[in-house]
């Protein structure tokens, strides 16, 4: 199903009713409504019988999710209830994944973004800033330490779906793998459940160790997945490890600090070692699913939170000196490159 583009002005005219578009797809998703348009067609009129609605409001209704470009209507004769609607594909997943419990915008939500909210102006001239008591980047205390990757942690869904996906061509004939950076260790714990020969290590500030050993005492196999406290700024990468990897990581630093750490990464690893990157990489999708994090951070200078085109990151690997690299397909893509076995 295809959209035609809308003009600026109806463009406006959306996004200044965006809290109540919000308000129509939430109501068809939790009202069964989009398990019903989706397989469609279904007439207006089965629709008003099935869920005992009226009509005409129905009508008004599904005129809105229409104009959002989310559902495709094609008229049968006079009658409004002989109207036949169908749902894009896809539609009620993505409502869920963003209305339903523990989605990432409502996380994102709870951040303090409201005081940035009409002082934009301002806080593009600097004079309205998000303090350390709002969002300190880096964390600063424990306590800030855990808030931010206990967040972190909602949003892996993409990550652990792609890692999943080539685990097989991955961790063939890899024995100990360092996630740098790696929150409280979800995704270390789900690696280990699609590689059994596998040791994981988080690195991370020592603060995150208790996040971790939480993670730990929940995984399937604890003595696998282990903590290793330090900080990437400061030391070198942990050596022993055949593959390493930046999940959601280099993104948030300037473009020398990126490189810094993946030079890092190189010295650490052995031989014919694995990298792997895996970031939200710039696209109009990504962009636009970025739009909290690009909106919020207006406020604060410490954080870069970059979405860089993948081609910035195999470009920088090449030039490091890794071989073999490829970008992996998947909910979000997940470069491997490796070190010359030479």
């Amino acid at each position: 199903m295809s959209t035609p583009s809308l003009s600026p002005r109806a463009l406006m005219s959306l996004l200044v009713n965006a809290s109540k578009a919000v308000d129509v797809l939430e109501t068809a998703y939790t009202e069964g409504l989009l398990d019903a348009l989706e397989p469609g067609p279904v007439t207006l009129g089965e629709l008003a019988t099935r869920f005992d609605v009226r009509p005409l409001r129905l009508y008004k209704f599904l005129d809105c999710l229409e104009s959002v470009g989310v559902v495709e209507r094609e008229e049968k004769g006079d009658d409004i209830v002989d109207a036949r609607y169908r749902a894009v594909p896809g539609l009620r997943d993505a409502v869920h994944a963003v209305c339903g419990p523990g989605s990432i915008e409502r996380d994102r939500d709870r951040y303090p973004w409201r005081q940035l909210h009409g002082r934009l102006a301002e806080s593009l001239r600097g004079e309205v800033s998000m303090t350390d008591d709002d969002f300190a980047w880096p964390p600063k205390t424990d306590e800030q330490t855990a808030s931010f990757e206990q967040s972190m942690s909602v949003g892996l869904g993409p990550v652990i779906e792609v890692f999943g996906q080539h685990a097989d061509r991955l961790w063939a004939g890899r024995r100990r793998f360092l996630d740098v950076g790696g929150g409280d260790g979800t995704l270390a714990a789900t690696v280990l459940r699609d590689a059994p020969g596998l040791r994981v290590d988080v690195y991370n500030l020592p603060a995150v160790g208790p996040l971790v050993e939480r993670t730990r005492a929940g995984c399937a196999d604890p003595e696998r997945l282990g903590f290793v406290g330090g900080d990437f700024f400061a030391e070198p990468l942990p050596t022993g490890y055949d593959a390493i990897s930046f999940v959601r990581v280099l993104h948030d630093w300037p473009n020398d600090v990126a490189r810094m750490l993946v030079e890092k990464a190189y010295a650490a690893l052995p031989p014919g070692g694995m990298l792997l990157i895996c970031e939200e990489f710039r696209t109009p999708d990504r962009l636009a699913m970025q739009f909290f994090w690009s909106y919020f951070l207006i406020g604060v200078d410490s954080c870069v939170s970059r979405l860089r085109e993948v081609e910035f990151y195999t470009s920088l690997l090449t030039e490091t000196g890794f071989e073999q690299i490829e970008v992996l397909p998947g909910g979000w893509e997940l470069i491997a490159a490796h070190k010359p076995e030479h």
